[in-house]
């Protein structure tokens, strides 16, 4: 008796699920991992995971590294990953304004933006000085931990944030869990403010700024950001937050929004 086409669509689309699943995994690790180890972390069947990791391998998504029947993520997706930057407009448009940025401030400049419900770096440019702060581009992290998570969810309702961020990501790397209302608060002002700046939830010693990139229509949908050491963001506060929104509006005029200009004296 042969499969409904109805059920052989739906079946091709779990393992297509999976198989993305299989590749975020890896992504978030960092490592190669056997097959075995893949399916138990992610709950999957073992047979399923085995049949879709060898599809990948032929398709180049996966290579084996490390030995023992270890994989990675594959060299075809590096090339899959640069076709998308070359076509990106934001990508490709940040690059000078992350460049200028750490010119200007000689501080650490990130391109940010949503990976699922976290937070990610797309892009970043270090600065000139000899002690420089950086971040893995591409890791994600909670939204309530960063500055850029205030303005990257601005858009939504505090009920819709809520449902949005898990519980736990509100729990801070030293224990301290931030209070939902507070993180509410902080996305509203950050909204009306048109920027966000703090001591780094993540680190004792940086002070974060945040600047909203929009689209046509308003909606944040990245963040243009300075890294700096805690002392030098405070006392060049207002400048580094001149830079940083220009550079900001710049790239979302680039895509299609029209802004305004506000009086440089709101950072004071």
């Amino acid at each position: 008796m042969s499969t409904p086409p109805a059920d052989m669509a739906a079946r091709r689309m779990r393992g297509l699920d999976r198989a993305f699943e299989i590749l975020d995994f890896l992504r978030v690790r960092r490592r190669p991992m056997r097959p075995n180890e893949i399916a138990i972390a992610i709950g999957a069947p073992r047979s399923s995971v085995y049949e879709l990791t060898n599809l990948l391998l032929r398709h180049g998504m996966l290579d084996h590294q490390g030995g023992d029947g270890r994989v990675f993520l594959g060299r075809k997706l590096y090339f899959l990953g640069a076709a998308y930057a070359d076509c990106f407009d934001l990508l490709r448009e940040a690059d000078h304004l992350l460049v200028r940025l750490s010119e200007e401030t000689s501080e650490t400049a990130q391109l940010c933006m949503l990976d699922g419900n976290k937070y990610t770096v797309a892009t970043m440019r270090e600065g000139p000085r000899p002690f420089r702060i950086s971040t893995t581009v591409g890791e994600t992290v909670p939204l309530p931990w960063t500055a850029s998570g205030r303005l990257l969810v601005s858009h939504m309702s505090d009920t819709e944030i809520l449902a949005f961020i898990p519980p736990e990501d509100f729990v801070l790397p030293n224990g301290t869990r931030i209070a939902e209302a507070t993180f509410i608060a902080e996305t509203r002002q950050a909204e009306r403010d048109g920027y966000f700046t703090f001591n780094s939830a993540m680190g004792t010693f940086t002070h974060c700024f945040a600047a909203p990139v929009r689209q046509d229509g308003g909606q944040c949908v990245a963040t243009l950001c300075l890294i700096t050491p805690k002392e030098d963001g405070l006392a060049n506060r207002q400048s580094y937050l001149e830079c940083l929104t220009e550079a900001a509006r710049e790239l979302s005029e680039k895509l299609g929004w029209a802004s305004h200009r506000e009086d440089v004296g709101r950072f004071a």
